[in-house]
């Protein structure tokens, strides 16, 4: 990249909490954050919010009428994209551009309204304003009373990396120097487990640690649903007040041979980590924040890709979705956001079921990747 993006803010909200001082003592705590919810007729394990965070998603529902009709995923993003924007010290006056987007969009609300629809013939009125994927960053707008371009769209699981590439593109194209971005997840429904459990995906067992990210030795595949959102401030050039500076950026897409499919070595990963690492040489990087799912292929393509492009100087490797499970649109940059807290801290999490990995250097440069179905991959450099 050949201008610095500076990070100047992030927020989130998850199962590990909506501020950084309780969020990094979340990582630091060596236990998972799933609990058994009845979903799609079964105990099942899946990440909520934390309670302080669902309190404030209920506060917020409260305090217009209009947010009332809302999906959780637009609640979820108007939250986080409050504390962000004063974070940056952003003002009502500035104009921005937002691109938050899902994988899945207004999923409960949806299914609420076709719930409703089957037993009464009758859509109601704001059936479909309520549940356009468009309509999450078109209420961060309102909320913030932004007046600059809105953008939403769906990448499925890289779908926040994907607004990152998109802040990045308007912000060197000088259509913009401000750029909110990131993804938002509401997918703990009856009708969205149920179709993981239809692909054979989603975890099936009660172990200490029941998502297995990362071990690259499973026999089953692990995967569990968590939901949240993130979202961070991109602004052109080096600031006094940055998080952490965009380094490289990179995207790939694979050829389509079945509908969840990724090839044996991840090449799309390969593709995408390679363009990112085009002005760093490979072995200044010290840690890799991996989209790994917690399923057989997904975990060990990815692996497999980052041998490939790292060879020798393989650096440490970590993962969140062993404790806080798949957040699919809103997951890579929930995993931004770990790469931030162990720049900060230098501290590296790794996975506690996993081969020990000791870090041996200070952290100053992360990076994450993420993919979804359809093989489109996105890995983005930090650097500290």
């Amino acid at each position: 990249m050949s201008q610095i993006i500076s990070i100047t803010a992030l927020s989130s909200v998850s199962p590990l909490g909506n501020d950084p001082k309780t969020i990094w003592e979340s990582y630091l705590d060596p236990k998972h954050f799933f609990t058994k919810h009845f979903l799609d007729k079964a105990e099942t394990f899946a990440a909520a919010l934390d309670a302080d965070s669902a309190a404030k998603i209920a506060q917020l529902r409260e305090s217009d009428s209009k947010y009332r009709s809302l999906d959780k995923s637009v609640l979820y993003a108007m939250e986080a994209s409050r504390v962000a924007v004063k974070q940056a010290g952003w003002k009502a006056e500035d104009i921005f551009g937002i691109n938050i987007g899902s994988s899945r969009g207004a999923t409960d609300l949806f299914e609420k309204h076709h719930r409703d629809y089957l037993v009464t013939g009758k859509a109601q009125t704001l059936a479909s304003p309520t549940t356009t994927l468009g309509n999450i960053s078109s209420w961060v707008a309102h909320d913030l009373q932004c007046t600059g371009p809105e953008i939403s769209h769906s990448i499925t699981c890289s779908t926040a990396l994907h607004s990152v590439l998109n802040g990045i593109a308007w912000l060197k194209a000088g259509m913009a120097n401000k750029f909110l971005v990131g993804g938002s997840e509401a997918p703990l429904t009856d009708f969205t487990i149920a179709q993981m459990r239809a692909l054979k995906i989603y975890a099936r067992s009660d172990d200490q640690y029941p998502n297995r990210a990362l071990d690259l030795e499973k026999n089953q595949n692990t995967m569990i649903l968590g939901e949240g959102a993130a979202v961070c401030c991109l602004e052109m050039g080096k600031k006094e007040n940055a998080l952490a500076y965009i380094e490289g950026m990179g995207y790939a897409t694979e050829i389509l041979e079945h509908n969840i499919s990724i090839s044996a070595e991840a090449t799309c990963f390969q593709k995408s980590m390679k363009m990112a690492l085009q002005n760093t040489d490979p072995s200044d990087v010290d840690v890799i924040v991996m989209h790994a799912p917690g399923t057989i292929k997904g975990d060990l393509t990815e692996y497999k890709a980052i041998q490939i492009v790292f060879g020798s100087s393989l650096p440490l490797l970590t993962t969140n979705k062993w404790k806080i499970g798949h957040t699919f649109g809103a997951s890579g940059m929930l995993s931004l956001e770990l790469a931030i807290l162990m720049m900060q801290h230098d501290t590296f999490i790794g996975v506690p079921f996993t081969k020990t990995q000791i870090q041996t250097k200070p952290i100053r440069k992360v990076m994450i990747n993420a993919v979804g179905f359809g093989g489109n991959a996105v890995s983005v450099l930090l650097s500290f």
